[in-house]
């Protein structure tokens, strides 16, 4: 007897941008990710280790500059739940307050932190971080179908 071939639903491999407060680096990455990758085959969330009060001002201004808007975000704590299930945690910059989670592939991007940055020296920050997610995305196949 033949057997039908039945598809059996993907789970996205899910990427986790960490740094301290979750109120910059971390949100940009997330942020180009989603705007970048195919949802159906990775999706990044961000935290931090120490979650501030809110994504700051400057980031969310630099970041509608070029078309995505994290007003409504907030940071989050990086959770051993939120971890669960993760293919790839990415830091930035957070020393010696960097995440480790046992079995978790890491990498780390030497990131400033845009806390009292300029806004040119921020943008270049931001640009980097764009730049960055677009090589991880098109090195991991992650990138949306044409």
């Amino acid at each position: 007897m033949l057997r039908a071939n039945v598809l059996q639903p993907v789970t996205p491999s899910r990427v986790i941008f960490a740094c301290v407060h979750n109120a910059g680096r971390s949100q940009m990455a997330a942020a180009f990710f989603a705007a970048s990758a195919d949802s159906l085959r990775a999706e990044a969330v961000s935290a931090g280790t120490h979650p501030g009060q809110r994504v700051h001002p400057k980031v969310v201004d630099v970041m509608r500059e070029v078309g995505i808007d994290l007003s409504g975000n907030r940071p989050r704590l990086l959770t051993d739940e939120l971890a669960r299930g993760a293919s790839l945690l990415i830091t930035m910059g957070c020393g010696d307050s960097c995440p480790y989670v046992p079995g978790l592939e890491r990498d780390d991007w030497p990131l400033r932190d845009p806390e009292g940055l300029p806004r040119a020296e921020l943008r270049q920050v931001r640009d980097d971080i764009r730049n960055r997610v677009a090589s991880l995305i098109e090195a991991r196949g992650w990138g949306r179908s044409e």
